[in-house]
């Protein structure tokens, strides 16, 4: 009986034993992966960093592990309107990266990346609103005047086509141009907000407007005057162009008038050529036999003037048949 009980006290000590040394040994260890970095805490206080990955050890139950994940990590605003410099209201979306730089700075101010994303939140939002609303809507819709670059490129290449350039630059002149455009826009809230989250050990990378809305209850109103300025707009091309057919017309039923005029010169000179050498030729014949060249005219005018059914009633005194009467 007294063996018994002692074999189960054994038991029971041992039992305990390793309960402790198993919730010690979970305790004091943990690991690092690749791409994080930890910070000891001590009763909440920061102590230590480690950076190495693998297998580390800790005092159990008194310090505590916190993990900082130092890859590129992202950022998604919540649309908001916002109000543009010329009283147009849009909705802006953006996004954004950005990284832990000093874990020990980060776990002191915003403790986790929950706070982080929420201190991230608060200046974002407020900086790109204050950007957006500083500026005009176009600077917030294009990149460049690439359209202007074209046009005096084209205007240029046609420096022979009269007044060309300028009609050209009369269509886009109805188009407001960019002074600073939408990258730069992105660049500019980047540089801001990168200042407001460097002291809480976070490095913002980039910024990027991902997408403009307009308001619902003001959408169609603002598509409405879209279409009516494109339709403006071409109504001008349309004018220049009729203006450019009329010029292309004019100058086409010009140079028609100078070709057939000089075609006719030419013919009638050819013409007046070919009688001439004709004159000259029938002369030489006449002189040369003029009874010949007399009978040869008249047989001419024979067949000239005779079908094959004409029928001919003729005096014994004709001269016009003396040939066929007289034989001569």
């Amino acid at each position: 009986m007294n063996n018994n009980a002692k074999n189960n006290k054994e038991l029971i000590r041992f039992s305990f034993t390793t309960l402790l040394i198993f919730i010690i040994a979970t305790g004091a260890g943990y690991t690092i992966k690749e791409g994080e970095q930890v910070v000891i805490t001590l009763f909440g206080k920061p102590v230590r960093m480690v950076k190495e990955a693998g297998l580390h050890w800790k005092w159990p139950f008194v310090e505590t592990v916190r993990v900082i994940d130092l890859r590129m990590l992202n950022w998604d605003g919540y649309p908001n309107q916002i109000p543009t410099r010329d009283k147009k209201y849009i909705t802006v979306d953006t996004t954004a990266r950005w990284k832990i730089i000093d874990p020990l700075k980060f776990i002191q101010t915003v403790q986790s990346q929950q706070g982080a994303q929420s201190r991230l939140d608060a200046i974002l939002d407020a900086t790109t609103r204050d950007v957006i609303s500083s500026h005009n809507l176009v600077e917030a819709v294009r990149n460049s005047n690439a359209i202007f670059d074209v046009v005096s490129k084209r205007a240029e290449m046609k420096e022979a086509a009269e007044g060309q350039a300028t009609l050209e630059e009369e269509v886009v002149g109805d188009i407001e141009k960019v002074e600073i455009g939408r990258e730069n826009l992105s660049k500019i809230i980047l540089d801001r907000a990168s200042k407001e989250l460097l002291p809480i050990g976070i490095e913002l990378i980039d910024v990027q407007i991902r997408r403009i809305m307009y308001e619902a209850s003001v959408q169609k109103k603002v598509y409405s005057r879209m279409i009516s300025e494109r339709e403006r707009i071409a109504e001008k091309i349309r004018s220049i162009g009729r203006g450019e057919q009329a010029k292309i017309e004019g100058k086409t039923s010009r140079e028609v008038q100078e070709i057939q005029s000089l075609a006719y010169r030419t013919a009638q000179k050819i013409k007046g050529d070919a009688e001439a050498k004709s004159i000259a030729i029938y002369a030489r014949v006449l002189n040369q036999d003029p009874a010949f060249y007399e009978f040869t005219r008249k047989l001419e005018a024979y067949r000239t003037s005779i079908g094959p059914d004409t029928r001919i009633i003729m005096g014994s005194g004709s001269k016009f048949f003396d040939v066929m009467t007289n034989g001569k």
